[in-house]
C-alpha cells in the first residue's frame, strides 16, 4: 500500500509524460484510497480525478455501496462504453467495511476492465483482516491502494502550518498549537479555518490576538479521546474534551463506560503488578494495544491503588445519577471522575470531595 504522497508522486509522473502508449494513459485498472478522514480523502480522490481527466477520463460515473448493492450495475457500466463514447473513469463509495462479496467481486472486476475504463474505490480505514485477505492481495495486483492515516494530535500544528504556508502565510508555535486546540478532531473545519484566515489577513506573519479571536472552538471529540488525556495525565485536555462532548450532547452512559473501562482496567493491572506478572502481559489479556501500551503504565505510576477504587465509587455514583437513583449533576460527576484520572493536582480536592460525596 501507498501513502498520500507516493500517490500525489505516481500521478505527477503519469501526467508529466505527455506521450501516452496506452488508452488508460498508465492510470492503472483500479485506485483504491483508504481513510478515515475525510478531507484527505477527498483530496486524495480529487487528485485522481484531476489525473484521469488530463488523461482523458473525461466521464465519470459513480456508485455507492448501500444495503442491496450488487456489483452487477457497476459491471455493466465498465463494458457498455459505445465505440465513440470518452474514456470514462467509475467511482465507488463505501461507507462501511467492504464485504467478502464486494472485495472479491472487485478483485476479479479490475484485471478485466478495458482500457478506456478506470475505477476509483473510496472507503474507510481498512482493517488487517480485510487487507490480508486473498482477495485483497489480488487486487493490489491489478492497481494502486493508499492508505492515509489520520493526523496525529502531537501534528496537527505543522500540518496546519504547512496549510498556511501554501497561502504565503506564517504563524509562530503558540498561534498553531492554539489553532490545533480548536479544530482538534475535525480537519474539515482546520481547513476551513486556514482558509478563512487567508480572507482575513492575507500573506505574511499572522497577528496572535486576531487569530485567537477569529478562529472558532470546533473541535471533534469523542469518549476515547476523553480517556487517553487523562490515562496521559493531561487534565487541560481531558476537560477541554469533556466540555466538548457535553456541548455536542454524547450521552452520559457512553461517557462513563469508556472512563469507568479505563479504571477497571487500571485496578486489573495494579493487581497483576502487585501479584509479580509482566505487565505486557497483563495488557495483550485485557486488549490494550497502540498508544494506550505506553498511557497505561504512565496511569499506574501516578495513580495508587486506593486513587483507583475512589474512581470506581465516582463511576457508580454518576451510574445512580443518570439512573435517578442518586441527586446530583451527572456531568459534574464525571469531570471528577476525568480530573482524578487525569491526577489534575489543581483540581484534585474538587475531585476528592465530588467522588465522596
Amino acid at each position: 500500500m501507498m501513502r498520500a504522497d507516493g500517490l500525489t508522486a505516481a500521478l505527477a509522473r503519469l501526467t508529466a509524460n505527455a506521450q501516452r502508449v496506452s488508452a488508460s494513459g498508465g492510470l492503472p485498472a483500479i485506485t483504491w484510497i483508504a481513510s478515515d478522514e475525510p478531507l484527505l480523502a477527498l483530496e486524495a480522490a480529487d487528485q485522481v480525478r484531476a489525473a484521469a481527466r488530463q488523461l482523458g477520463f473525461t466521464d465519470r460515473r459513480v456508485f455507492h455501496v448501500e444495503r442491496g448493492f450488487k456489483l452487477d450495475a457497476l459491471r455493466h457500466e465498465a463494458n457498455s462504453l459505445s465505440l465513440f463514447a470518452n474514456q470514462q473513469l467509475l467511482e465507488l463509495r463505501l461507507t462501511g467495511k467492504p464485504t467478502k462479496e464486494v472485495g472479491e467481486g472487485l478483485a476479479e472486476l479490475a484485471p478485466m476492465l478495458p482500457e478506456d475504463t478506470r475505477l476509483l474505490v473510496s472507503s474507510p480505514r481498512l482493517e488487517r483482516a480485510t487487507t490480508e485477505s486473498a482477495w485483497f492481495g489480488q487486487l493490489e495486483r491489478s492497481g494502486w491502494t493508499v492508505a492515509i492515516a489520520q493526523v496525529d494530535r502531537t501534528r496537527l500544528p505543522a500540518w496546519i502550518g504547512e496549510r498556511l504556508s501554501r497561502a504565503g502565510q506564517q504563524a509562530d508555535a503558540p498561534t498553531l498549537q492554539l489553532i490545533a486546540e480548536r479544530v482538534e478532531g475535525n480537519l474539515l473545519a482546520a481547513e476551513q479555518e486556514v482558509r478563512k484566515l487567508g480572507l482575513l489577513f492575507g500573506p505574511g506573519p499572522l497577528p496572535p490576538v486576531e487569530v485567537r479571536a477569529a478562529v472558532f472552538d470546533v473541535a471533534r471529540w469523542d469518549a476515547f479521546d476523553l480517556v487517553d488525556a487523562a490515562l496521559a495525565g493531561d487534565a487541560a485536555r481531558a476537560l477541554r474534551c469533556l466540555q466538548g462532548l457535553r456541548a455536542e450532547g454524547v450521552a452520559v452512559p457512553m461517557v462513563l463506560w469508556a472512563l469507568a473501562d479505563a479504571v477497571r482496567n487500571l485496578v486489573r493491572l495494579s493487581i497483576a503488578v502487585e501479584a509479580d506478572r509482566p505487565l505486557a502481559g497483563a495488557m495483550r489479556e485485557l486488549r490494550i494495544w497502540g498508544d494506550r501500551e505506553r498511557l497505561y503504565p504512565q496511569a499506574l505510576r501516578r495513580l495508587a491503588r486506593p486513587i483507583l477504587r475512589r474512581l470506581l465509587r465516582g463511576c457508580a455514583r454518576v451510574d445512580r445519577i443518570t439512573k435517578g437513583l442518586t441527586i446530583g449533576d451527572d456531568w459534574q460527576a464525571l469531570e471528577a471522575v476525568a480530573m482524578g484520572l487525569a491526577g489534575a493536582p489543581a483540581l484534585a480536592l474538587q475531585a476528592d470531595a465530588a467522588l465522596a460525596a
